[in-house]
């Protein structure tokens, strides 16, 4: 006797009966999981949404002007665009090669420069800073960094807006290596093999092949660079000061105001780097939507 085609695979059958659920059916049991992978992921995005509108429900837009219009506060505003448009610059111009080489090289200790570059990442604030105030006023023989930077750059950095800058660069530089070490590492380095089969140099083949092929990182690197250093505050506060009208930029804004009990012009401040970081990271994701399109 024959059998048929289910008498032999019967497993094929449960899964095809399984297969052909009523889509209404399968919905109804995706429910539960819609409802706690949804319930448990709307937890953290409802407290940032309610620590916004928290600031917004304190202060009011003449609070909010009047703040904007201290002499103090546009001080802090220009140096803080400025110094974190230096930090990015710079965190970039470093970050690209160092990036690379993490990227497409592997060399003996290459895990112990891996490791020193994330240390920025995870060291407290505050260690940060006084690290640097303690390298710039270390001596070295008869001559400390601070003094040399003095006599032969011509300015000093402890105290000064160069030291927001190193401060903020320290720390983005960071975050700059590892963009740039992911977007090397998404790069095929057979285009810079066949380069250099062909006569280019290895600096030739990262300029003409690899470093074009990375510009959206470069991109994504700059900015997000830019957007740490705009949060930047304990490295500045130790190694900079917080002078008004020297060294001031918002994040110590923020620490001034209430420090003093102006407390709705903090908060006014603290609206104000909400919405320049909002604009950054809008920027990021539009550039990042324009670039795959």
């Amino acid at each position: 006797m024959g059998s048929s085609e289910s008498d032999e695979y019967p497993d094929a059958q449960r899964t095809t009966g399984s297969e052909h659920r009523p889509a209404k059916a399968r919905r109804r049991t995706d429910v539960p999981f819609f409802l706690i992978m949804g319930g448990l992921s709307s937890i953290f995005v409802l407290l940032i949404v309610l620590l916004i509108a928290a600031d917004f429900m304190f202060t009011s837009w003449s609070d909010f002007r009047e703040a904007l219009l201290k002499r103090e506060i546009q001080f802090a505003f220009r140096l803080t665009m400025f110094s974190c448009t230096l930090a990015a610059l710079l965190s970039l111009w470093v970050g690209t090669p160092l990036g690379y080489l993490l990227s497409r090289y592997r060399f003996p200790g290459r895990w112990i420069i891996d490791t020193i570059v994330d240390i920025p990442i995870v060291l407290p604030p505050l260690v940060l800073g006084l690290s640097l105030l303690i390298l710039f006023h270390l001596p070295f023989g008869d001559w400390k960094l601070e003094t040399w930077m003095d006599k032969v750059v011509g300015f000093p950095v402890a105290f000064h807006w160069p030291a927001v800058v190193l401060a903020q660069f320290t720390v983005s530089c960071a975050f700059a290596v590892r963009t740039m070490r992911v977007t090397f590492d998404q790069i095929n380095p057979r285009a810079e093999d066949v380069a250099r089969t062909l006569g280019c140099t290895r600096f030739q083949a990262f300029m003409l092949v690899a470093l074009p092929q990375a510009w959206r990182g470069m991109i994504a690197a700059g900015t997000i660079s830019w957007a740490r250093a705009l949060g930047e505050f304990g490295p500045i506060l130790v190694f900079a000061g917080s002078t008004r009208m020297r060294t001031e930029v918002l994040s110590t804004t923020v620490f001034l105001e209430l420090s003093v009990g102006h407390l709705n012009a903090a908060v006014a401040v603290s609206l104000l780097m909400v919405a320049m970081a909002a604009v950054t990271l809008v920027l990021l994701r539009v550039l990042g939507t324009g670039l795959n399109a």
